[in-house]
């Protein structure tokens, strides 16, 4: 219920300040808005101001809306009204109407990344965890707790890392961009820095998903090697381990941090799924203890894993990053517009093959991850609303007959020509849209269907 009620309340915001765009330029060009709908089918509230020849509607299904206007191509128009018609608009004010859905949709996400930026979020130091084995930070010579102080990609000015997660952003705008990666890091904050390469266009990347950092090697930020809560009845329970263990060795393999103790606990399982005993060397307070561990076998996407039962590493140390005013409008806009671009180029990889058609999501995995990012909290919720904002409002901008920026390819012909579409072709371009908008909702719901199999 939760899940639904957060994805509803999604859906619905981001529907009606789509429409609100519509609307208000409409009223601003002087067009009469007959109908202003939030979702479609039966009517849950209608109502209208005195002062506007508006009826405003709440639908059932909250799967869409629409702007209704007059307009003399779908119902005969009053000669003494024409002039507030649509379709008799100046082709400027045609197009500005269409474009500020799309458009409102862009500047509420800005807001939202705006209000985080100046409330602040808690989030991990740029410190690297240990990287795995045989990818492209350890083959560079990363070996884990590096700070990260500065980043840039081929013919760009180096600049500050503000944070972990400002790392994984950068690290995947450049890895689905095919282009390489200098970060400048330290073993301490704020000392010497050396530069460290990181060849990305190495990569095949068709899919933004976790195999992407395995590739990369940069999964997680440094924590401690210590054993957290222990669970009755496990791997970790068995051995004797305790809440509060720091593990310095297994099988005489120093452990650097939480993330290569995972590693080694994972690899701790033979090729068959049998048991695999693993001598560990752990401080206990003053003492050191040895103790032998036996993770239990597990089946994870095909291939066998160990398991403890036992929570492992320390929480990473946090840090709040909140910026002033001006600089978190900004930030904002700035976000909005990488988004936007990483959303187009997943698209044209896409569409050219060079991506996989994996990456599309429908609403059963936009409703999962509206619940998730609810249920941490208000921020989160905020920065999946601001994401989900940017889709909408780069999709609506595509060129295809049935959404905003097929009519706005419309107008274009329109302006350069001098005239606009025929009808016999406007038929047929609104046909071959629906097609291919059913094709990419079929994909997308089947994605949504596998992965919750998955």
């Amino acid at each position: 219920m939760f899940t639904l009620v957060a994805f509803v309340v999604a859906l619905g915001l981001l529907i009606a300040v789509h429409e609100y765009g519509h609307y208000r330029v409409a009223v601003a060009c002087g067009v009469k808005v007959l109908r202003f709908s939030v979702g479609f089918g039966k009517p849950l509230l209608t109502w209208r101001r005195k002062d506007s020849p508006t009826e405003f509607v709440l639908g059932m299904l909250p799967l869409g809306g629409y702007v209704r206007m007059l307009d003399e191509r779908e119902a005969p128009v009053d000669p003494a009204e024409r002039h507030l018609a649509f379709n008799t608009q100046p082709l400027r004010s045609r197009a500005a109407i269409v474009a500020a859905g799309p458009l409102a949709n862009l500047l509420l996400a800005v807001l939202l990344y705006a209000v985080v930026n100046w409330t602040g979020v808690e989030e991990p130091k740029p410190v690297l965890g240990s990287p795995v084995a045989s990818s492209l930070a350890d083959r560079a010579g990363l070996r884990g707790g590096e700070w990260v102080l500065q980043m840039a990609r081929p013919d760009e000015t180096p600049s500050d890392v503000s944070s972990f997660d400002d790392l994984r952003w950068r690290l995947t705008q450049a890895a689905l961009s095919s282009e390489d990666l200098t970060l400048w890091v330290s073993d301490t904050e704020g000392g010497s820095a050396r530069a460290v390469n990181l060849p990305l266009t190495e990569l095949d990347v068709r899919e933004a998903d976790a195999s992407l950092f395995q590739r990369i090697g940069i999964v997680g930020p440094w924590s401690e090697p210590v054993v957290g809560n222990v669970m009755a009845g496990g791997a970790a329970s068995a051995a004797g381990l305790r809440e509060g263990d720091r593990v310095l060795k297994v099988d005489g393999q120093p452990v650097g941090d939480g993330q290569r103790l995972r590693a080694l606990i994972r690899a701790g399982v033979g090729p068959s799924g049998q048991a695999v005993e693993q001598r560990w060397e752990v401080r206990r307070g003053e003492q050191a203890v040895a103790i032998v561990v036996k993770p239990a076998p597990e089946q994870q996407d095909g291939a066998w894993v160990g398991r403890v039962g036992a929570y492992i590493g320390a929480a990473p140390e946090m840090m709040t990053v909140r910026f002033g005013p001006l600089d978190g409008l900004w930030q904002g806009a700035v976000r909005t517009v990488e988004v936007s671009w990483l959303t187009l180029k997943m698209m044209g990889r896409m569409v050219i093959g060079e991506a996989s058609l994996k990456n599309l999501s429908g609403p059963i995995t936009i409703a999962d991850y509206a619940g998730k990012s609810a249920s941490l909290g208000i921020t989160s919720y905020l920065l999946f609303l601001a994401l989900i904002s940017v889709s909408l409002g780069v999709l609506n901008l595509l060129p295809l007959p049935v959404l905003d920026g097929g009519h706005l390819m419309y107008y274009l012909w329109e302006g350069v020509t001098g005239r606009s579409v025929s009808d016999a072709w406007m038929e047929r371009l609104q046909r071959g849209g629906v097609a291919l908008l059913v094709a990419l909702m079929a994909v997308a719901l089947f994605n949504d269907v596998a992965r919750l199999l998955g």
